[in-house]
């Protein structure tokens, strides 16, 4: 690493320098810094393996307030949750750097070298990729401005926080539905906005129907915002509908570019019908196709929760 690489964190130094063999080589470096390259990351050094961590700084949920559905961290924000989690990988003489990877090879001893966006590099015998996925939004205006707020996606994830409130669903695809149904567990008052999606089936207007979903057709064209929050979304006519927060699907991308120099390609992903996003395809224990490369969190499972991607960390 060259001096420009800025150190989050160190561990205990002189326990380090014991662990370590070879003064450029690590035996594993986690690529990512959330809680599936922290947890992992944490197993690692507790396991005596030398182990560097590279944390760009943006993890996904950033926007959110709080962590939720995760045991004994219920409602722990989520800048909270990472710093302690990055005390508790360096207590056990984990190391954790900035920087961006943005490309990866294989050496000819059978190791990695993972090249950063600042021109410094990294070798290892081992990779954990845990770099997550970036969240695409319909482009309709003021919705990245209030995702994670009021703009949401996962009812098991925020759910809570809106129940009891009028609730909109923008259609996007087939799964609409689907979506509205399952928000409805949360509000009595649930609209499904049909906006871009195909015209449902007879027997999906009967379900929303007999659930009390109600379902408005035109597409919507941007969000009434009152003192910072969602009052109303709006539609391309000018009509505007009062709801206090507002279901998204978007699509998820796996951050995971860098890895096409190991033959490692992101692969589409669906769900009802409807292709959701791409990921690195793995096994159950965050096994690749690369010997030596292990993937856990949302790069490869799309859907998981916060408390899922620490689990998935631990097992790779």
């Amino acid at each position: 690493m060259n001096q420009q690489t800025r150190h989050i964190a160190t561990g205990v130094g002189q326990d380090r320098e014991r662990r370590r063999d070879d003064q450029d080589l690590w035996d594993v470096v986690v690529v990512g810094g959330g809680a599936a390259g922290l947890s992992g990351a944490l197993t690692l050094a507790r396991a005596r393996r030398s182990v560097l961590v590279i944390d760009a700084g943006r993890p996904r949920n950033a926007p959110a307030s709080h962590v939720h559905t995760y045991l004994a961290r219920e409602g722990t924000p989520p800048s909270r949750l990472l710093a302690t989690g990055r005390e508790e990988v360096t207590g056990y003489g984990g190391e954790i750097i900035e920087g961006s990877a943005v490309a990866a090879e294989r050496l000819a001893d059978g190791g990695f070298r993972v090249a950063l966006a600042d021109g410094s590099a990294v070798t290892a015998r081992r990779l954990l990729v845990t770099t997550g996925l970036v969240d695409e939004l319909p482009p309709v205006p003021g919705l990245a401005e209030r995702w994670g707020r009021e703009v949401l996606h996962c009812p098991y994830c925020h759910g809570w926080e809106v129940r009891d409130q009028p609730i909109g669903v923008l259609a996007t695809g087939p799964m609409a539905v689907h979506q509205a149904l399952l928000w409805r567990q949360w509000s009595e008052d649930v609209t499904l906005f049909r906006h871009t999606a195909p015209e449902f089936e007879d027997e999906e207007y009967e379900r929303l129907a007999a659930r009390g979903v109600a379902v408005v057709d035109g597409e919507v064209s941007g969000l009434e915002i009152t003192d910072g929050r969602l009052t109303g979304v709006i539609l391309a006519g000018g009509r505007v509908f009062s709801r206090r927060a507002l279901a998204v699907a978007a699509r998820f991308t796996a951050r995971a570019d860098f890895l096409t120099g190991l033959g490692l390609e992101a692969t589409e992903q669906g769900m009802g019908g409807q292709v959701i996003g791409s990921r690195i395809v793995s096994g159950p224990s965050g096994t690749t196709e690369v010997p030596g490369v292990w993937v856990a969190g949302n790069v490869t499972e799309l859907t998981e929760t916060v408390i899922g991607s620490a689990a998935a960390g631990v097992r790779a």
